[in-house]
């Protein structure tokens, strides 16, 4: 199985923007910390960061004739961009949210998820192992749609 991730805008800066916050990984540490987890399953990865908000839908709508699961960190995005929603929604892959920090527990802005009432759940606060928390989700899912 192919599987879509997706990162939005400043994740590329994992490592030096606030480690405190979003820890010392980059995000080519992380990106291969999934496909080596991934790897036990027999998944197949795909990866993509942008800082663009058209970009991430053009993705999301390509990702829709070939991913079953998309695993999304839609950063900023994720408080604002009903683009992105909508985008989400428009595709019948399944999306599963995911930050490396707890959202719930920052800035008032940032508690709310435009995109979390159309993605199947949202994993927040466990850094990167949030990303391999989906990974492991899907796996599951699979196993008990084939019981």
């Amino acid at each position: 199985m192919k599987i879509l991730v997706i990162n939005g805008p400043n994740l590329n800066m994992l490592g030096k923007r606030d480690p405190l916050v979003y820890g010392k990984m980059s995000l080519g540490d992380i990106t291969d910390k999934i496909s080596e987890h991934g790897k036990t399953f027999g998944f197949d990865f795909e990866f993509f960061q942008s800082n663009h908000e058209g970009e991430i839908i053009d993705k999301i709508h390509e990702s829709g004739s070939w991913a079953e699961y998309v695993i999304i960190n839609p950063g900023a995005f994720t408080h604002y961009s009903i683009a992105i929603r909508d985008a989400i929604e428009s595709v019948p892959s399944k999306f599963i949210e995911v930050h490396l920090s707890n959202i719930h527990a920052r800035e008032e802005f940032r508690k709310k998820s435009v995109v979390a009432p159309v993605c199947r759940g949202q994993i927040t606060g466990f850094g990167y192992q949030g990303y391999l928390m989906a990974v492991d989700f899907i796996f599951r899912e699979k196993q008990n749609e084939q019981k």
